[in-house]
């Protein structure tokens, strides 16, 4: 998932290998993987994507998209109001998702943030659930944030229960399967009530973290048709309605 700040040279050679790590070493996608095809397509963005061209998005067949709203407790992404509003006006289904740095604050505090930001949700079939994208850490060569497995998943136990009492609904996970066993160790601790956003380069979705059973969305790909990196929903254009209705 992209972020927003500018790394120096180090860090964007950390984050470079983290990528590549995150892409299992496949090789990026140019279309749409075939056993996905018929699926519903979207994409997520975030302020590199800047002032969207929101139906010429629907044109190409964006059907949804996730803007990123906040990261850490201190930025918010200034194009989020242009991205967040310019979708729903475009017949675009959208949520907001949060970057989490652990390292930096509490989860309550960070999703305590991200809802004042951004990250809400209301049962309008047009909204999806707020999503926490927690994944190799970008800015140091400590990709799991300098944290005990304990300690991750309950970073992540505290960042759900407080945007579940602040909207209502459980956050969808992004995360990539190599991270999520490498640093939560594979926890099955959020599967049964939280949808799976997977991370991974490749033509199949291969192997996902422990409990769930299939993923809800699929990013596949970090470039293509839609602006920003690409997805796809496993479900029809009613069931993706429906998922945002809660």
């Amino acid at each position: 998932m992209a972020r927003d700040h500018k790394l120096s040279r180090h860090r964007a050679r950390i984050a470079a290998v983290s990528a590549a790590t995150l892409a299992l070493g496949a090789t990026a996608l140019a279309e749409i993987p075939v056993s996905a095809a018929g699926k519903p397509k979207g994409h997520d963005v975030s302020s590199h994507q800047k002032n969207v061209d929101w139906q010429k998005a629907r044109s190409k067949g964006s059907r949804f998209v996730y803007v990123k709203a906040t990261e850490s407790h201190t930025y918010r992404n200034p194009y989020y109001s242009q991205q967040w509003n310019g979708a729903r006006n475009a017949g675009i289904v959208r949520g907001a998702y949060h970057f989490a740095l652990p390292n930096k604050s509490s989860g309550r505090t960070q999703a305590q943030y991200f809802v004042r930001n951004g990250g809400t949700w209301k049962a309008d079939g047009w909204t999806l659930p707020p999503a926490l994208d927690i994944e190799y850490n970008p800015y140091s060569s400590k990709k799991c944030y300098g944290m005990s497995r304990t300690k991750m998943v309950a970073w992540i136990r505290s960042f759900s229960d407080e945007v579940k009492r602040l909207t209502g609904r459980r956050p969808v996970i992004y995360t990539n399967t190599n991270w999520w066993k490498k640093c939560t160790g594979n926890s099955a601790a959020f599967a049964s009530n939280h949808a799976l956003w997977l991370a991974r380069y490749s033509s199949s979705a291969g192997s996902l973290p422990a409990g769930w059973q299939y993923w809800t969305f699929w990013q596949h790909d970090n470039s293509g048709s839609l602006p920003g990196d690409q997805n796809l929903f496993n479900g029809s254009m009613t069931t993706l309605r429906k998922f945002a209705r809660g």
